[in-house]
């Protein structure tokens, strides 16, 4: 197995990409926290973890918001009381695709509270608590960073997004020498119930729309499954990824290939 020994947090990770992830870590060997809000699907995460692991992995949950402080001393409080970590996943977020010009302040200081803020401090002060050497931060981006969609406002997400690459380039600069590894992966159009919730205010002419248009500019000729990213975060958390860093990888189906 290739991440067996190592532990792991995985932020956002009761369903979605984080949920795949932290199922495809666990497949792999590693112990694996995963944090989010909802304490019922935290529990089903960890049940679903526990069925399918055959390696004597362990699988444990933590309700926290990540959004506050509080949220962020309680993750901090419950790594420090275990072993070092081997792998970060900041995974957690939030999507307002709203027009620009109805962009609300709270909109605004939400979508960068959970995007860029609590990834910046949850891997600042966990830092003490990784590995002496061979570390892996993984941040989960999104391609709205660099490309857009006609008819799907996306200003402040977008804007979160290009805050979080930026974020992990410079601290691919800055904590390489102690090596640590930072990455990210900037998956395309997911099925996520995110995605789904965000798709539901649309009109239903605009949702019509924007389905046709994924399915003609998708080279592989569909959206993504949360299973399509798996992969590449059990790369990027194993030790074949010893010398790949500031890489911020599109797993996009060829969607920002053009």
């Amino acid at each position: 197995m290739r991440l067996h020994g190592k532990r792991a947090l995985v932020t956002g990770g009761s369903d979605g990409i984080g949920l795949a992830i932290s199922e495809a870590f666990s497949r792999e060997g590693a112990d694996v926290l995963i944090v989010g809000r909802d304490a019922g699907k935290l529990e089903a995460a960890r049940v679903k973890l526990a069925a399918s692991n055959k390696g004597g992995a362990s699988a444990k949950t933590l309700s926290a918001d990540l959004s506050t402080n509080t949220g962020i001393d309680a993750v901090v409080a419950h790594v420090r009381r275990g072993p070092p970590l081997d792998i970060i996943v900041n995974n957690a977020g939030i999507a307002f695709l709203v027009p620009f010009e109805t962009v609300s302040e709270e909109q605004f200081q939400q979508s960068f509270a959970l995007n860029v803020t609590a990834v910046f401090f949850l891997t600042q002060r966990l830092l003490p608590h990784l590995v002496p050497s061979g570390a892996s931060v993984i941040n989960v981006s999104s391609y709205f960073a660099d490309k857009m969609i006609p008819k799907r406002p996306s200003s402040l997400y977008s804007l979160s997004k290009g805050a979080l690459n930026s974020l992990t380039k410079s601290l691919a600069f800055e904590l390489g020498p102690r090596g640590i590894r930072v990455n990210a992966i900037a998956p395309g159009t997911v099925d996520t119930a995110m995605r789904r919730k965000s798709i539901e205010n649309l009109p239903p002419a605009a949702q019509a729309e924007l389905k046709a248009y994924v399915e003609r500019s998708y080279p592989l000729g569909r959206i993504g499954q949360t299973s399509d990213l798996a992969g590449i975060a059990v790369y990027l958390a194993s030790d074949e990824a010893a010398w790949t860093s500031g890489g911020i990888f599109a797993i996009d189906g060829g969607y920002t290939a053009g």
